[in-house]
C-alpha cells in the first residue's frame, strides 16, 4: 500500500510541477499554427529550452490579428501577437497595447534597414501573382497587362489579410492617384474576394482561379515539397511590394520575460531554420546553412515597392474605400 501511496504523490507532485509552468499565449495567424506550417515545430523547439508551454492561438490572417486584440484591448490573454506587418506596425504601436522588448543579439538580414523598439521581425517576402504554367501561356507582366486580360485571379480582403493590404498598397505605391483606374480595370478579373490566404490559394490549387495574390516564394513549395515545377510567380515591371512580418510583445502581459526571451529565440536559427520551407519566406536572419536549394530559381523583383509604417497607416482607409468603390461597379 505504501507503494501506492509513494507512487500517487509522486504522481500528483508530477501534475502540480505541470500545472506550474508558465504558459506564453502567442496569437498568430491560420496558416501559422497548420500542420504543414512552423507553428508545431516551434512550440517544440522553444518548450525544450524555456521549462514553458508555448501555446498558440489562431485568429484568422494577419490583419485580423490586430482587430481581434483592438476588440480585446486590456483585456487580452495574448502574451505576444506574431504575423503583422509593416503595413499596420504604426496603428499597433498608436494602440498603446504593445510594449518595447528587451535587445536582440543578432542582425536582421533584410532588404530595409531595422531598428524598432517594438516589433522584431522574423521573416519578408515580396508579394506576387502566382500561376501555373502549364495552364496559363500569356503571363501579364504589369496590372494594365492583368486588367487587359481574361484571366481570373482570386485576391484576399485588405481589412482582414496582410496579403490584401499588402495588394492595396502595391497598387497605390506603384500607380498613386491613378490606383482607383486600376482597380476598375481589373474588377472584372477578380472571381471572389476572400478574408485570408489560405482559402485564397485553396481556390487557386482546385483551379478556380488562374492566378492568385500570393509572394514571389510560393512557388518554392511545389517545387522543393512536391516536385513540381509547374508554378512560377509573375514578374511586374512596377516592381513588387515587400512585406516583413514582425512580433511584439503584449504591454498587458503577465509574462514580460517569458516574451522577451521568445522574441528573441525568433531570431536564432533553431527558429529562423524553420522559415524557409515551413512558411516559404525568406527568414529575417539567414540561418548558417543558407537558403534551400530551389530558393535560387525564384523570381527577383526589379524594384522593391514599400511605404513607411506611418505612409501605409495614412492611406490604407483612403486606399480601402477605393479598392470598394471600384469593386461595387
Amino acid at each position: 500500500m505504501r507503494h501506492f501511496l509513494m507512487i500517487a504523490g509522486l504522481v500528483a507532485a508530477t501534475s502540480v510541477a505541470a500545472a506550474d509552468k508558465p504558459v506564453l499565449t502567442v496569437y498568430t495567424y491560420d496558416s501559422f499554427v497548420a500542420d504543414w506550417g512552423p507553428g508545431p515545430a516551434v512550440k517544440k523547439a522553444f518548450e525544450a529550452t524555456c521549462d514553458c508551454d508555448l501555446a498558440f492561438v489562431s485568429a484568422g490572417d494577419g490583419a485580423a490579428l490586430l482587430s481581434r486584440l483592438l476588440l480585446e484591448g486590456k483585456d487580452t490573454k495574448a502574451d505576444v501577437v506574431l504575423g503583422l506587418d509593416t503595413n499596420l506596425t504604426a496603428k499597433a504601436a498608436a494602440s498603446g497595447l504593445f510594449a518595447p522588448h528587451a535587445p536582440v543579439a543578432e542582425k536582421f538580414d533584410l532588404p530595409v534597414a531595422w531598428d524598432d523598439p517594438i516589433f522584431v521581425p522574423y521573416d519578408w517576402g515580396y508579394f506576387a501573382f502566382v500561376y501555373d504554367k502549364t495552364k496559363v501561356k500569356t503571363v501579364p507582366h504589369d496590372f494594365k497587362e492583368l486588367a487587359a486580360s481574361d484571366l481570373k485571379i482570386v485576391i484576399e480582403d485588405p481589412r482582414s489579410s496582410t496579403p490584401g493590404l499588402g495588394l492595396l498598397l502595391w497598387v497605390k505605391s506603384a500607380y498613386g492617384a491613378k490606383a482607383g483606374d486600376i482597380w476598375k480595370s481589373l474588377a472584372h478579373n477578380i472571381v471572389t474576394v476572400t478574408p485570408g490566404w489560405d482559402a485564397a490559394y485553396d481556390m487557386f490549387l482546385k483551379g478556380e482561379a488562374d492566378m492568385v495574390l500570393s509572394y514571389t516564394t510560393s512557388p518554392a513549395y511545389h517545387l522543393i515539397s512536391e516536385k513540381d515545377d509547374s508554378k512560377a510567380a509573375a514578374p511586374f515591371s512596377e516592381g513588387h511590394y515587400l512585406q516583413v512580418e514582425v512580433a511584439a510583445k503584449v504591454a498587458g502581459t503577465h509574462q514580460g520575460a517569458l516574451a522577451d526571451r521568445f522574441l528573441a529565440f525568433m531570431t536564432t536559427p533553431a527558429f529562423q531554420g524553420l522559415i524557409p520551407e515551413t512558411n516559404w519566406m525568406y527568414p529575417a536572419v539567414t540561418p548558417p546553412e543558407g537558403l534551400p536549394k530551389g530558393f535560387e530559381t525564384l523570381i527577383q523583383p526589379v524594384k522593391a515597392l514599400l511605404m513607411s509604417d506611418k505612409d501605409a497607416a495614412a492611406a490604407t482607409p483612403a486606399a480601402v474605400t477605393e479598392w470598394q468603390a471600384a469593386l461595387s461597379r
